[in-house]
């Protein structure tokens, strides 16, 4: 008889978020059908209540960490899973729920909830890196399937995925697009956001609104002069700043800085 196969196992995970990403997975149709066949799909409850438990050779993690709870599950997580990826805007930066971390959590909870004093929450949304060691990151609100099956099967093969770290503006070179803030003076994050949309918004003479987080190595001054050039306040660059990714660090800075150029007539 010959030995059996081993197969690698797959886990998804869900914390705070609006499974958006793990719908791209499943958005995936017929790629997935033969991700499917090369691994072992252990835990998935968007697409079946079936659990099988670990420990699991990939998990994908969806959501922020905005309970104590979840906090200690993610350590759970982390301990049953060999490699361990976020994936989206919530997992790797805290995302839109981030701006609960420039205001009173306590105010909140008393305003939404008859009964606040049932709610368990913590005053802040946070990474999953802030908790737990990370092997790979995805970003995008939501994540780009394309650069998802790049992850699992370079991870199935056993090489490093190859994501990009580069600027939206790049993208924008490679499509041929016009530059909307040179041709239209239209404010655009595209010179600090990282690449994976394909440049959707310029493509179509909208300026980039970074969902996809900060590239490798932004400039928040150079952007916020940028953007205050093309008319807007202070206060506008500190809104664009605090959306998806409001707890990125590089996006912090962008929307704390509040000097730059007059603005445009």
């Amino acid at each position: 008889m010959t030995a059996a196969v081993s197969v690698p196992t797959l886990a998804v995970w869900k914390f705070a978020s609006c499974d958006g990403c793990q719908l791209s997975l499943l958005d995936c149709e017929d790629e997935l059908l033969a991700v499917a066949g090369r691994v072992h799909i252990a835990q998935f409850l968007e697409a079946t209540r079936h659990v099988e438990p670990g420990p699991y050779d990939v998990s994908l993690v969806e959501g922020s960490i905005t309970t104590p709870e979840d906090a200690q599950r993610i350590r759970r997580v982390r301990e049953m899973s060999r490699t361990l990826v976020t994936i989206g805007a919530c997992a790797t930066a805290g995302g839109v729920q981030a701006l609960r971390n420039f205001a009173d959590v306590d105010e909140f909870r008393r305003v939404v909830y008859a009964r606040p004093e049932y709610i368990s929450t913590l005053a802040t949304s946070t990474p999953i890196a802030a908790h737990v060691d990370v092997d790979y990151e995805l970003h995008g609100c939501p994540i780009d399937r394309g650069q998802l099956l790049e992850v699992i099967t370079a991870l199935l093969v056993g090489r490093r995925p190859d994501v990009p770290a580069h600027s939206v503006c790049f993208q924008c070179k490679q499509r041929g697009n016009v530059c909307v803030v040179v041709a239209h003076g239209t404010p655009c994050l595209g010179p600090v956001t990282r690449a994976g949309c394909g440049a959707i918004c310029p493509a179509y003479q909208r300026g980039c609104y970074g969902c996809f987080g900060p590239m490798e190595t932004p400039n928040a001054a150079a952007q916020a002069a940028l953007l205050r050039a093309t008319g807007m306040s202070p206060d506008g660059v500190r809104r664009v700043a605090r959306t998806f990714h409001a707890g990125e660090p590089a996006f912090i800075a962008l929307s704390d800085v509040t000097t730059g150029p007059p603005a445009a007539s």
